[in-house]
């Protein structure tokens, strides 16, 4: 009971604070802003209508690994779709774990690669084109891009750990931990974000800062406190990393948001209270929270008919919650990663999507069914584009040099990946950003 007390009161405080400092910025229009539980831009509502794009700045790259004629041809098909906003991955760790991407932006602490940041430049400049807008992560819980485990390999000399090959997720998530404790890697760290966040882009001459089409910058991709033992202490360490790491982007930069790429109860230990705190400063202006029914094993995709049921409740009940956690923090919330596979577990781009559409029908309900009502969805990522990206493998485990597409290293290719010709998950899409639009309203 002294818990709640202490957070209600927390809660009741936060909503007498004055607005943050991005949303309190109107000096300059353009920029996406924050007013009570939503979005604003240009002088109204603005609702998310998005997809996770994780490697487009690789192929905005002058460089071999780039595709420029396919960035642009991914962001027409993705702007014709009523796709509005896109999250992409800043930089990723060079590392010897066979689950992550190559090359890496960084080969070492400091050492850049100034090709791969020139790609998120283009990319940038030709968001500006279509009127579209980025959340932009500059860490990853996970190993996929290298991440906070290659941190820990930097500066601890321990081993880069990749649960791809030891299966033990808690075990990796409790030492992947560590990086919020470990001070040579929290410096480093925020060398990364200093280059990033006050990066001029080569490509418009604009400094970052300074560009509407970032519409936030993001601690991190699913950063956890640890694993499901996770201590009093470790949620504590976890919230004043969230809290001072965002201050810390603000003191950069003071036009953008900043989110923290949480999960949702998932990444907190299933802690509400944890999920609510971790959202409190006011250098963190929005929630975010994320959906994977078959990761969480709520629904076995070789057996749907018998498990679709329990799945479905469980993740209405999931997106609902949070949706009601972001009324009582009263800040917006972006359900900003969801997926399921295709018809028979198969990554077959021929494979049916028949299971995927009918889920995704599901989450879009719930989306614009409570933004309807006026509560503080401020709309979604789905997970994730692959467009024109094609597996290459017989086992469809992607090989440096394979197109990138939706789905990481650490993942077959085609698991959760839409794909250009995905018609009917992708009129779903698009139907369902018309309805968000329809919402925006002069504010």
């Amino acid at each position: 009971m002294k818990k709640m007390i202490t957070l209600a009161a927390s809660l009741m405080l936060m909503h007498a604070l004055p607005m943050s400092t991005a949303a309190a910025n109107t000096a300059t229009s353009g920029f996406v802003t924050v007013n009570k539980t939503h979005f604003a831009k240009g002088g109204q509502r603005y609702y998310i209508a998005g997809a996770n794009f994780w490697y487009g700045a690789y192929l905005g790259a002058p460089s071999k690994v780039g595709d420029r004629g396919r960035l642009l041809k991914e962001l027409d098909t993705m702007k014709a779709a009523g796709i509005n906003n896109v999250r992409v991955l800043a930089v990723s760790e060079k590392t010897d774990m066979a689950s992550a991407v190559r090359p890496a932006t960084t080969a070492a602490p400091g050492q850049y690669d100034e090709q791969l940041l020139v790609g998120l430049d283009f990319m940038m400049a030709e968001l500006a084109k279509r009127d579209m807008t980025a959340v932009i992560y500059l860490n990853n819980f996970w190993q996929w891009s290298g991440g906070m485990t290659q941190y820990l390999n930097w500066f601890e000399g321990t081993k880069a750990l990749d649960p791809n090959v030891t299966k033990d997720y808690e075990d990796y998530m409790a030492k992947t931990a560590r990086f919020y404790r470990n001070p040579k890697a929290q410096a480093e760290y925020r060398n990364v974000i200093r280059k990033i966040v006050q990066r001029v882009n080569t490509v418009t001459g604009k400094p970052y800062a300074q560009d509407p089409a970032v519409m936030s910058w993001q601690l991190a991709n699913e950063p956890r406190p640890g694993n499901a033992s996770s201590t009093a202490e470790d949620k504590a360490v976890y919230v004043k990393w969230i809290a001072d790491t965002a201050a810390y982007i603000h003191s950069l930069d003071k036009n953008h948001l900043v989110s923290s790429g949480s999960e949702g109860l998932a990444g907190s230990a299933q802690d509400g209270e944890l999920f609510m705190k971790a959202h409190q400063s006011p250098h963190i202006d929005y929630l975010t929270y994320h959906l994977w029914p078959k990761n969480w094993g709520w629904i076995d995709s070789r057996n749907v008919a018998q498990t679709w049921d329990g799945a479905l409740e469980k993740s209405r009940h999931y997106l609902n919650v949070h949706i009601d956690y972001a009324k009582k923090v009263g800040k917006p919330i972006v359900l900003e990663e969801f997926g399921m596979d295709r018809d028979g577990a198969s990554f077959d781009i021929k494979a049916p999507t028949t299971v995927r559409d009918r889920f995704y029908g599901v989450v879009f309900d719930v989306v614009t069914t409570r933004a309807a009502k006026g509560d503080p969805i401020a709309g979604f990522n789905f997970w994730a584009w692959g467009g024109a990206g094609r597996a290459a493998n017989a086992d469809y485990w992607w090989k440096e040099g394979n197109d990138l597409m939706g789905d990481p290293p650490q993942e077959e290719q085609g698991l959760y990946s839409v794909f250009d010709s995905d018609a009917s998950t992708i009129a779903l899409i698009r139907a369902t950003a018309a309805k968000l639009k329809a919402l925006e309203v002069k504010q």
